[in-house]
């Protein structure tokens, strides 16, 4: 075969510099058919080996007709059904090769969007596991937006994937914005719309902001590509090469590089800084509400003699007073506040961390002396002064009225003739 640069030096010697065929073949030991060849072509010769032939030719027309009625057929299914008992990976490859074929079409177009027309987001977990205390470290979700007219990045690492932490995080970064768009475009997480559709808590966030959440097709990524390729770039040039102490940490290096580094580099697709655009997008996004949104984790539950609540696997203390009554629990990205008729009766950091427990000393001290006042009470039937919710246990009576007298317990001792007071008699020895 004769290379590029072969022939060039052969139509250059002979064309350029009238070198006759005999000395060209002399001067670079090629054949003389092969020096006339590269004089006849005007074009470099493209020599393509023909190929062999490959097990797999003799089974393809029964591959093909099982893809023409079951297009996504596994190729482990299609290799049992052709009667297939050769190497399965030069099989997967011809199946690889020809079932695009048979797939259809489902062309994707660029999209240009307007200021202040939509958000997409999404959830990215970043291989590096973060520590989050008691020495433990997780791999925790980062909740992506991107807009859609200025390409600007917002991100910020969240506890978990429940609904109140993804919403808590959205509004975070709406709020840093200043301003919300009109669409906020999801895939299918769970706590989003999972079913297909827009869930409770997310239709009621959309709604307090006069937005709307839009979900995209199942199986579709192209359709919130900008996001994807957000995350792309997070995971490329923001996360390699760097180390995290906490969730916090993480945080803060996240935003000192979307303000200094990302937001500020040209985007190839629209040849403009996000920084630059982003003022247009602000100016025609929906003015935020004078309400905060429904967000963050809230339960309501009646506080057992364990005083302590259950949020996100986690467990913290509350004060021992309100056992027995309802206890409302809202948790934040940072805060555990649990509130009883309207008054606060505890408040934690939020634990990043798994089955950890977190106890308030002052609560723990008020169990003990709620424990003693609760025994003294049940020995004598009266409570206690100074001691709020103090339970006390009232004398039991008989049918006719009058009361059950409280013995000791050496009195049935010495009932039944029987003394645990004194020493066993000496062994004898020998």
């Amino acid at each position: 075969m004769m290379s590029v640069e072969d022939w060039a030096e052969i139509r250059r010697l002979h064309n350029g510099e009238g070198v006759p065929i005999k000395e060209i073949v002399r001067l670079l030991g090629v054949s003389r058919n092969t020096v006339r060849a590269a004089l006849r072509a005007d074009r470099p010769l493209d020599y393509q080996r023909p190929p062999k032939g490959s097990l797999v030719d003799t089974v393809e027309p029964a591959v093909r007709a099982l893809l023409v009625r079951y297009p996504r057929m596994p190729a482990t299914v299609l290799a049992e059904r052709v009667g297939w008992q050769h190497s399965s990976s030069i099989f997967r490859a011809r199946v690889a090769l020809i079932r695009p074929e048979y797939l259809g079409v489902d062309p994707v177009d660029r999209t240009e969007y307007n200021p202040g027309e939509i958000g997409q987001c999404d959830l990215w977990f970043p291989a590096t596991k973060i520590p989050v205390g008691d020495g433990t470290a997780r791999v925790l979700p980062v909740l992506v937006m991107a807009l859609g007219y200025s390409r600007t990045i917002s991100a910020v690492m969240i506890p978990s994937r429940q609904a109140g932490d993804i919403l808590a995080g959205m509004w975070q970064l709406i709020h840093g914005w200043g301003r919300c768009p009109k669409t906020l475009v999801w895939d299918r997480e769970a706590a989003i719309g999972g079913t297909g559709r827009v869930s409770t808590s997310a239709a009621a966030f959309a709604g307090t902001l006069a937005t709307r959440i839009k979900l995209a097709p199942v199986r579709d990524p192209e359709f919130k590509g900008l996001v994807e390729r957000a995350n792309g770039y997070l995971e490329t040039s923001f996360l390699p090469g760097r180390e995290f102490t906490s969730p916090q940490d993480f945080n803060a290096q996240l935003s000192q590089w979307l303000s200094e580094m990302a937001n500020k580099r040209t985007v190839r697709s629209i040849q403009a800084r996000p920084v630059d655009r982003f003022e247009a997008d602000y100016q025609a996004m929906i003015p935020l509400p004078p309400v905060v949104p429904p967000i963050g984790l809230v339960q309501r539950i009646r506080l057992a003699r364990d005083y302590y609540v259950r949020v996100d696997t986690n467990s913290y203390s509350v004060h021992p007073k309100v056992i027995g009554k309802f206890v409302d629990v809202t948790a934040s990205l940072t805060r555990v506040r649990m509130t009883c008729e309207g008054a606060v009766v505890a408040e934690h950091d939020r634990c990043w961390g798994k089955q950890q427990i977190r106890t308030d000393p002052a609560h723990k001290d008020a169990a003990h002396r709620l424990r003693v006042a609760y025994a003294q009470a049940a020995r004598t039937g009266i409570p206690v002064p100074g001691a709020p919710g103090t339970a006390t246990v009232p004398p039991q009576h008989h049918r006719d009225g009058h009361s059950v007298a409280l013995r000791a317990l050496p009195d049935y001792d010495a009932l039944f003739g029987v003394d645990f007071t004194t020493d066993p008699p000496d062994q004898k020895e020998g």
